[in-house]
């Protein structure tokens, strides 16, 4: 996924000629998804690194109607990153909203007090998203099913990237890092357990962080072993806990219905 992302930006940044050929606003939408401190954010900045693109980071709670989020647009330098973290936390993204007074359906639109769905959309790719060239957009979220198809279709978000949790692979890059270590006696037990638990990249990344300057690579190994052991273990007991409970319900049943036979007996 990595080498796929790096080919796409370098056919990006050399596609000029390619869109206006064929007519389209030189732009990139990238999609980055997946659960917290999966990497989303330093994402953004290898992307930009990478491209040597300014970054802006454009907060929609903040923009108070569709023509503000226009002139934004305009404000903006080609070669650069518009970002648009947590978007299906930012608004409430529908063109019409209810009335909470009388319950009446008013569109927002029309009275341009804040930003809506179409505005955005006319943001990503109407007539003024060809004000500029070589821009990339780039929406984050944790939750992709709350998000609108029509926002994240392809010609919009054109490519989209799952940030997941931790898996071995990516440890190793983390240790490599982190640590400067490419192999350890650890790296099968901890292989093991990333295949058992779910653990965020940035949780691994604190535990391979040295704290003190007499620990050393194998200790920061075996804190993040502590980690994900005890991470196991609660996973376990979450699992567990519905299975007592329903046995623990039936076990009471089971007296309820002996108690009421025994009345039943007693009353006869």
């Amino acid at each position: 996924m990595k080498q796929e992302i790096i080919d796409d930006l370098r056919t990006f940044k050399k596609a000029k000629d390619y869109y206006a050929k064929i007519g389209k606003a030189w732009k990139r939408g990238y999609l980055l998804y997946g659960p917290p401190g999966t990497g989303k954010s330093t994402m953004i900045a290898a992307i930009a690194n990478f491209m040597d693109y300014d970054i802006y980071d454009l907060e929609l709670t903040s923009v108070k109607s569709n023509a503000e989020l226009k002139q934004l647009l305009i404000d903006t330098t080609s070669k650069s990153v518009i970002v648009i973290e947590d978007i299906d936390c930012s608004l409430d993204l529908t063109g019409k909203r209810k009335n909470k007074n009388d319950g009446t359906e008013r569109d927002d639109q029309a009275n341009n007090r804040r930003v809506t769905l179409s505005g955005l959309l006319n943001f990503i790719d109407g007539i003024w998203s060809a004000c500029g060239q070589e821009r990339i957009i780039i929406f984050t979220t944790n939750h992709l099913e709350r998000l609108d198809p029509a926002l994240i279709r392809r010609g919009r978000m054109d490519m989209h990237i799952e940030m997941s949790y931790c898996e071995f692979e990516a440890f190793k890059i983390l240790a490599k890092n982190y640590l400067g270590i490419d192999s350890h006696p650890l790296f099968r037990e901890i292989k093991l357990l990333l295949e058992e638990i779910n653990i965020s990249p940035c949780d691994v990344a604190e535990k391979l962080m040295p704290k003190r300057d007499s620990q050393d690579a194998e200790d920061c190994l075996k804190d993040l072993i502590l980690a994900m052991e005890a991470a196991e273990r609660k996973a376990k007991c979450k699992e567990a806990k519905p299975k007592n409970l329903v046995a623990e319900l039936l076990k009471n049943l089971a007296c309820f219905k002996k108690s009421m036979k025994h009345l039943k007996l007693k009353a006869g």
